[in-house]
């Protein structure tokens, strides 16, 4: 077996770097770079990793780690889970400023490494600077937090131990079972030690991405219900969306009928405008939504979590004889409510659903009551856009603004697409986040000159927009100093 002699950071980040994810015959890298930002207990170790292999693994230079963290957890949203950001902090204070981002990634169940700096395994430097000394417990340091709010934790206390601990991570990272927040704790000494990592270790390597189907009975038992129902109702969750579900979830609904409602990751998952789709459901859901919810006597949930704010703290749905369907990759979720666990993807059950239940509609009247939900719903929002309140606009007012620049002018759009671009250069440590909160006002003030115009917004509106523009940009520039 060959090996290659290398720092336990240097190979940390080498493996990064060739990790790929597969799912439907399409391979990408998983790691599209590293936020950081450099300290005490990091910059020896992950920081001289990160600049020599800077071609094989982007480093991005982060402000604070909280944002950081939460960064990634977005960016691996919006990849349906298929790449993510690996986040490095320093010991203390920048660790700890992570574990508020650890805890929403494993909450949504969405996939992030952290690797935080830690004090020496060697205790040789005892106690470090910020290091929490434990009277009860000398090998607690703060990164002991993240064991809480991680899907897998781990304290490389030797550079072998490395091998084991990054393949545990990813295998968790990548599974859509189990992925959340992951944190390998660095101790700082460790990060610069050597060993002879085998070659095979740092190679390119694939984790593959099934679409794993329920069993047999247990898909016999959900169409039953689904046969048997009367008034049929899909909650849509995030797991439509990372499945890549929303074309299977149109198609399956019309040819069923049945009404869509959406949770807050399930957003998007049935275009607002489709006959079928009744928006958002639960506690911050439509009337549309919930009126449905609440006579429904089935419940399809597919890829939700039945989070309090999904189920109105479990009040939303009042039949008596309510019954619930679990589309989940997760029996944690798929097993809530009491409900028929169909444990595998929510597209290839979605298909499998569909192809069984050839034939089957909801009764028509069913069917335009959801549509005439879909329209009623429609005319409260344009009432809600449209209030005319004073002196100054009504929250519904002001969210309306930007959909009415954005189509009176480019002038906005081109603005942002600037401003995005300059955002991005200040995540890189190119251009100070404060002249990116200028541009972006800038960008949105234009827009609104540029309505005012095309007379799509009267002068007293406009002066009401652009004053709490300048407001917000205000706030921004005294945010961030």
């Amino acid at each position: 077996m060959s090996t290659v002699r290398l720092t336990m950071a240097q190979a940390l980040v080498r493996f990064l770097a060739n990790q790929y994810v597969e799912r439907d015959g399409i391979e990408q890298r998983f790691f599209a770079g590293c936020f950081g930002i450099f300290g005490h207990g990091n910059v020896a170790g992950v920081g001289q990793a990160l600049q020599q292999y800077a071609d094989d693994l982007t480093y991005y230079q982060a402000r604070n780690e909280q944002a950081m963290v939460h960064t990634a957890a977005a960016y691996a949203c919006q990849k349906n889970r298929l790449q993510t950001f690996a986040c490095t902090s320093s010991i203390g204070p920048g660790a700890t400023n992570m574990v508020t981002g650890a805890a929403l990634a494993t909450i949504n169940r969405l996939p992030v490494l952290l690797l935080p700096g830690d004090i020496f395994a060697s205790r040789g430097p005892d106690p470090v600077l910020q290091q929490l000394e434990a009277p009860h417990d000398g090998s607690l340091s703060v990164n002991d937090c993240f064991r809480s709010v991680s899907r897998y934790w781990d304290r490389i206390q030797r550079p072998e131990q490395l091998i084991s601990a990054a393949l545990a991570a990813m295998r968790v990272l990548t599974n859509p079972a189990e992925t959340g927040a992951v944190t390998l704790a660095l101790p700082q000494d460790v990060q610069a030690e050597a060993h002879d990592y085998p070659e095979e270790f740092l190679g390119r390597r694939v984790w593959h991405i099934g679409r794993s189907l329920p069993d047999a009975a247990a898909l016999e038992r959900a169409l039953n219900a689904i046969r048997g129902s009367k008034r049929p109702l899909v909650v849509a969750g995030g797991g439509v969306i990372y499945s890549e579900a929303t074309d299977t979830l149109r198609r399956f609904v019309e040819q069923t009928g049945i009404p869509v409602g959406e949770t807050q990751a399930g957003k998007g998952s049935l275009p607002y405008d489709h006959p079928l789709a009744l928006g958002a459901i639960g506690a911050t859901g439509t009337f549309a939504a919930n009126r449905a919810a609440h006579e429904a006597d089935l419940v399809i949930g597919i890829g939700t979590r039945w989070s309090d704010f999904t189920t109105a703290s479990k009040t939303a749905f009042q039949n008596p004889e309510v019954r619930f369907v679990n589309i989940n990759v997760a029996d944690v979720d798929a097993l809530k409510h009491a409900g028929i666990s169909l444990l595998g993807d929510a597209r290839a059950t979605l298909e499998v659903l569909g192809g069984e239940l050839s034939g089957f509609e909801v009764e028509r009247e069913y069917r335009r009551q959801s549509e005439r939900a879909n329209k009623e719903w429609d005319r409260e929002v344009e009432r809600l856009y449209t209030l005319g309140h004073g002196p100054l606009p009504a929250q519904s007012e002001v969210m309306l603004v930007p959909v009415k620049v954005a189509a009176a002018t480019t002038t906005f759009t081109v603005g942002i697409t600037a401003a995005t671009g300059l955002l991005v250069m200040a995540v890189q440590g190119r251009l100070d986040v404060r002249d990116c909160a200028v541009v972006v006002a800038a960008a949105v003030v234009g827009g609104h000159a540029g309505a005012r115009l095309q007379g799509r917004l009267s002068p007293v509106r406009t002066r009401q927009v652009l004053s709490a523009l300048l407001l917000a940009a205000g706030a921004v520039l005294l945010a961030t100093g």
